[in-house]
């Protein structure tokens, strides 16, 4: 089977991630990696471009290509860990699993993500508390197509977020926010009247164009979100 510009992007990623190519490093040159792959340049120059433009590599004529400085997780988006805000701001942090299960992936997920006829996911519905006061509501699915390690994980201890983004590495990121009214499931959640209003985040990761997540994420008002670009 032929190299595709995909497993040679794939491959350059994962040397940078595990830092095998280190920031700041200087690159082979695209002939040198056509080379070592044993394809032809102009599907090197496409898995590079498209690694340019994902802000994890720098290509600058006559001076060559490096590795970016800024760490690979934050070249375009640094996902926020929950624990970390919490406990930041002073409060203590508590995290509970309230719903796990292992299924196929509903029809709105598989036209939303792109995933196959037959894609199976793991639905995680879990609580984020600060000093005992329900401070976020998490709704995830994550792929196993692509991460096929969350099937063995009971995420009993510790958030998927947190695993995620420590086990995962993601090349795009699509976000959205919305201001929703909470129903009588959120607002038993999140210790609030049915109606109340809330604040809510939409997150879907992929790596290599395939869908990695999907979270929908509620806190009550007056949550902000901060990142990183």
């Amino acid at each position: 089977m032929s190299v595709t510009y995909r497993d040679i992007k794939a491959d350059i990623f994962n040397q940078i991630t595990t830092g095998a190519l280190a920031p700041g490093g200087a690159m082979p040159s695209e002939v040198d990696l056509a080379e070592s792959y044993g394809c032809a340049r102009a599907t090197v120059n496409r898995a590079m471009r498209e690694l340019a433009d994902e802000g994890i590599i720098e290509r600058k004529r006559k001076a060559g290509t490096r590795v970016r400085m800024a760490p690979v997780r934050a070249a375009r988006f640094e996902i926020p860990i929950v624990r970390h805000e919490i406990e930041k701001s002073g409060a203590e942090y508590r995290y509970a699993l309230v719903h796990r299960a292992v299924m196929p992936a509903p029809d709105w997920l598989r036209a939303r993500l792109g995933l196959d006829a037959a894609g199976r996911v793991v639905h995680l519905t879990c609580m984020h508390y600060a000093d005992g006061t329900p401070y976020q509501h998490e709704d995830r699915w994550i792929n196993l197509a692509v991460t096929p390690d969350a099937e063995h994980n009971d995420f009993s201890k510790s958030s998927p977020n947190e695993w995620l983004v420590a086990a995962v590495p993601f090349s795009n990121v699509q976000i959205s926010f919305h201001a929703v009214q909470a129903d009588a499931v959120l607002a038993d959640h999140l210790g609030c009247t049915e109606g109340r209003a809330l604040f809510q985040t939409e997150r879907s990761t992929w790596w290599d164009e395939k869908a990695v997540a999907f979270v929908r994420l509620t806190s009550r008002e007056g949550h902000r979100v901060t990142t990183q670009y």
